[in-house]
């Protein structure tokens, strides 16, 4: 609600352990409580340890300085000239009119937080389709209209799509004609859809580069999370489509060197423990052994390692590449 400067205001707060709240309230003309302006935050360390009764003085303290503070520093500036408001209509206020509505400076949804680069990632594009109007033309939509070219089967279903006559069908693959019914042609992109229930997904053509690039924007990429190969093809499979897809998911998340690095082990191991302390010289011996290094006159191209845990002294001896424990 706008607040009206002609009517009482009057403060809420409250404080947790972690966290303390205020709103600035007031009555409308119906006599209902309404909000003004919301404002919260964290407890520092310190101030999470004051007992009750200083928390509570806390967020008091807290709702009197927050809210007026903004309209404090615009006032001691204004105070600083002497000016007189006057209104002037946006038809005779040309030219201030005209700075202020500069295009360049319209921040559209997409590039709101100053995203430079201009590709479209695979979820926005598949988004597209079941909108009444599509948005131009994107390198990633331009990859999947040109990869029809290379795929035998979407290229001939696309000319079918475009003339459905009978000879166009004849050249549709065996495997694919019987299920031509369930393709269609969705802003310049080929969709499957199994039954009119089934949301249409844009079909993928067989390019080992295209789909490595969507796998990597549903799997790989922060946003993808690097779920596992049912998450990830159950996500994949909403907007996407070819065939043995889920396959090919399988293989490639098995093959993820991320996820394989950050799996936790299913053998259990024995916890790191400490070498008991060492009574007398030689008495606690470690043993290791160093090879591929130069050749000596007798062939010996290793060195086998002994360290005497009291004296941590060394003790090493030449040995042949053959030798084993």
């Amino acid at each position: 609600m706008l607040h009206d400067h002609s009517k009482a205001f009057h403060v809420v707060c409250d404080v947790r352990d972690f966290a303390t709240g205020c709103a600035l309230m007031q009555y409308d003309d119906e006599g209902r409580e309404r909000v003004v302006s919301y404002q919260s935050r964290q407890l520092k360390p310190a101030e999470r340890n004051y007992p009750v009764y200083d928390k509570e003085l806390l967020a008091m303290r807290y709702a009197l300085i927050k809210f007026p503070q903004r309209m404090a520093r615009w006032l001691s500036l204004f105070s600083e000239y002497n000016f007189v408001v006057h209104y002037k209509p946006g038809k005779t206020n040309i030219l201030t009119d005209a700075l202020s509505r500069r295009p360049d400076y319209v921040q559209s949804g997409r590039h709101a937080i100053g995203d430079e680069d201009d590709d479209e990632c695979a979820v926005c594009i598949a988004g597209e389709v079941a909108a009444v109007e599509v948005a131009a033309a994107t390198p990633l939509r331009d990859l999947i209209s040109a990869a029809f070219e290379s795929d035998e089967v979407c290229s001939e279903m696309v000319q079918y799509l475009k003339d459905p006559s009978d000879t166009a069908r004849r050249r549709v693959p065996t495997r694919s004609c019987a299920r031509v019914d369930r393709y269609q042609l969705e802003g310049g992109l080929l969709t499957y859809s199994v039954d009119c229930a089934d949301p249409p997904r844009i079909v993928v053509p067989l390019d080992d580069d295209l789909q490595a690039r969507l796998i990597h924007e549903f799997h790989d990429a922060p946003s993808g999370g690097h779920l596992g190969r049912e998450k990830t093809f159950a996500s994949f499979s909403r907007d996407f489509y070819w065939p043995h897809m889920h396959k090919w998911v399988r293989k490639r998340v098995r093959s993820c060197e991320a996820c394989e690095r950050g799996k936790p082990s299913q053998s259990k191991q024995d916890p790191l423990r400490p070498l008991p302390v060492a009574a007398d010289p030689w008495s606690s011996v470690s043993m290791d052994f160093v090879f591929v290094l130069p050749r000596d006159a007798q062939g010996r191209t290793g060195i086998l390692v002994f360290v005497d845990h009291f004296r941590k002294m060394i003790h090493l001896a030449l040995v042949t590449a053959t030798i084993t424990a």
